[in-house]
């Protein structure tokens, strides 16, 4: 085994309750990947290798929800022998797809789909990582931007403050030439206020953005509301597909508001800042 760098940091990718997607857009990095093991060293990533480094650890990647018992103190302790970390995709940001059991029992979501719901050992909600300890930095997407993820790793070992998209999804339709399918094909969209870092792929070909990126920081969805209730849409189906893939995202969680009701600060893009310095 090659003797140890002093001078690379040591980098430390985490699972808790997840698909794996976000840490196989790091593999999926490919030459980029090899240039990043030269400035630092991967201590722990079980997805690439069965090498399990002790911490302290200078950056923490961690992908997935907070979902059992366990997962609040295996987190904890990642916290502590952490210096930095950043969570990466809508599980760790927004508790992800399985977050949709917030909205009902978990007794009867386990009853639909295991056939002894009793043995399971599990939380009634999952939650994102900032719901339990500090976070400093929060990297939205289904899965993650592979570039954002490398611009993120690079501004770390350079000192310096990520370079990261605050626009809408719109935006990205615009730069690459894409038609509204909102406004010229009448198709319910939540691109208005899905954060940007896919591309617009699904309005690349004439679908509907499902919001995979979770909320823009100035995600109105009362107007988007008003935008889908003239093409026809329900509020409920709006708030259904709000609470699709960052279903835990304060901003989609509550949906539209009602009919003359205030909307809160989470309804027009309140969220936590994005870095959060210690």
């Amino acid at each position: 085994m090659a003797a140890v760098r002093p001078d690379r940091a040591r980098l430390a990718v985490w699972k808790f309750s997840s698909c794996d997607g976000c840490q196989l857009q790091l593999l999926d990095c490919e030459d980029e990947l090899l240039e990043l093991a030269g400035r630092v060293e991967i201590s722990y990533f079980l997805e690439a290798s069965s090498a399990v480094g002790r911490g302290p650890f200078d950056l923490s990647l961690v992908e997935g929800s907070i979902a059992s018992p366990a997962d609040v103190e295996r987190i904890r302790r990642v916290r502590r022998m952490s210096r930095r970390l950043v969570t990466i995709g809508a599980c760790a940001t927004a508790g992800g797809i399985q977050a949709l059991r917030n909205f009902t029992t978990l007794r009867e979501v386990a009853a639909a789909v295991y056939p002894r719901p009793e043995l399971l050992s599990s939380l009634e909600t999952s939650t994102p990582i900032s719901a339990h300890v500090q976070v400093d930095l929060e990297l939205q997407g289904c899965p993650v931007d592979r570039r954002q993820l490398l611009e993120v790793i690079a501004a770390f070992l350079q000192r310096r403050r990520p370079v990261v998209p605050a626009h809408s999804v719109c935006v990205e339709c615009k730069a690459r030439g894409t038609t509204c399918v909102l406004v010229a094909r009448a198709m319910p969209c939540l691109g208005p206020v899905t954060q940007a870092g896919c591309g617009a792929i699904c309005p690349a070909y004439g679908r509907g953005c499902y919001g995979c990126f979770g909320p823009a920081e100035s995600a109105d969805t009362r107007a988007l509301g008003a935008a889908w209730e003239r093409l026809g849409a329900r509020t409920e189906d709006l708030t259904r597909a709000l609470r699709g893939v960052n279903a835990w995202a304060p901003a989609f969680r509550e949906g539209p508001p009602e009919p003359g009701r205030p909307p809160s600060s989470a309804a027009t893009g309140g969220r936590a800042p994005r870095e959060r310095r210690t």
